[in-house]
């Protein structure tokens, strides 16, 4: 819910957070798969790495969701935002991901005194990252085209709301004392 707020915060809008933060359940998959395949417990170091995973796959999302933004704000249509966005993100996406996948190796395959404990934190990391970075790539552009004509839907629907019960007739609702004057 934090994450979610300052991200609405970020993007001033409360649909692009939600299309973000559809990826992290994908992440929150590849972790326990990861766990179980390794026979690993679920301890509180396993725990803090799967907490770890919500920041570090909202980052490949929020890449792809800034990018098409961007994009639409230029004026391309949603799909050649889309592809534009796969195409120019999946570099750093798949960079900084592989990064961290391998930089987590070491602890994960340690096997010296307390690393037992450790090796959780690195297991959730590797399963949720490698499974978001596929699925992220997916699932992302899914979700934004729908949402997208979701609110192309939509939008009619609240004009006609408005306009119905705003006070001075003109599909605005008043919020100010000058528009409360000018529907006298």
């Amino acid at each position: 819910l934090f994450t979610y707020m300052i991200m609405v915060m970020l993007y001033d809008s409360f649909i692009y957070p939600f299309i973000i933060l559809f990826s992290i359940p994908l992440a929150m998959i590849g972790a326990l798969f990861a766990l179980a395949l390794t026979l690993k417990p679920l301890t509180i170091f396993s725990m803090l790495g799967v907490i770890m995973l919500v920041g570090l796959v909202g980052k490949n999302a929020i890449l792809l969701v800034d990018r098409t933004n961007a994009r639409r704000a230029l004026g391309e249509s949603l799909t050649e935002a889309l592809v534009d966005a796969g195409r120019m993100r999946i570099r750093p996406i798949f960079m900084t991901t592989l990064t961290m996948i391998f930089g987590m190796l070491p602890i994960a395959l340690s096997v010296s005194e307390g690393a037992e404990w450790k090796s959780g934190l690195a297991w959730a990391l590797i399963g949720g990252l490698t499974s978001s970075l596929f699925l992220t790539l997916i699932i992302v552009p899914l979700v934004y085209t729908k949402v997208e004509e979701v609110k192309v839907a939509f939008i009619p629907f609240v004009k006609k709301i408005v306009a119905k019960f705003s006070k001075n007739g003109n599909g605005k609702i008043p919020v100010a004392e000058e528009d409360l004057e000018l529907s006298k």
